[in-house]
């Protein structure tokens, strides 16, 4: 009857106990502690299902956007308030695409996934309220006829 080696991390005095009495069949110290390593892969799949993401939600955001710029073209249907459901709906899911996205090609670059993560996160919230206070600046602007063309040189303008 064989014992299966226990799966919880291992010590190193363990480690030397267990090659002294060959438990493991005459390997180094070294290699029974990458036995028992947890190496794991960067998470490509997590940066490519938020890019994914935020690229599906983007191309409804944008269609929903350019439906009520026709709407007020045509019949004077008012543009704002922006934020309605379907509209805020694909917002955020552009922003939780951009968080993953963004995570993800941290934690490729060594960071930990909590670290990478709420960095992520801190910075979609920031960019995405910023872009969406701008979006309704500019459909206030067309609204009014007074629109102008957007300088994104002067940062005055975004906030």
């Amino acid at each position: 009857m064989s014992i299966a080696p226990d799966t919880a991390p291992i010590e190193l005095d363990q480690a030397q106990v267990d090659l002294l009495t060959e438990a493991f069949g005459g390997l180094s110290i070294d290699d029974i502690l990458l036995d028992y390593a947890n190496l794991q892969q960067p998470p490509y799949a997590m940066a490519g299902l938020g890019f994914a993401i935020s690229v599906v939600c983007g191309l409804t955001f944008s269609r929903l956007v350019q439906n009520r710029l026709d709407g007020w073209k045509k019949d004077r249907l008012p543009l704002l308030p922006l934020g309605n459901t379907e509209t805020v709906m694909s917002y955020t899911g552009i922003l939780i695409g951009v968080t993953l996205f963004i995570g993800g090609s941290l934690q490729v670059f060594g960071f930990a996934a909590g670290a990478a993560y709420l960095t992520a996160l801190v910075l979609s919230i920031l960019t995405g309220g910023a872009l969406w206070a701008q979006l309704e600046r500019l459909m206030t602007q067309v609204e009014a006829g007074n629109f102008k063309a957007v300088d994104f040189d002067n940062f005055d303008e975004f906030f």
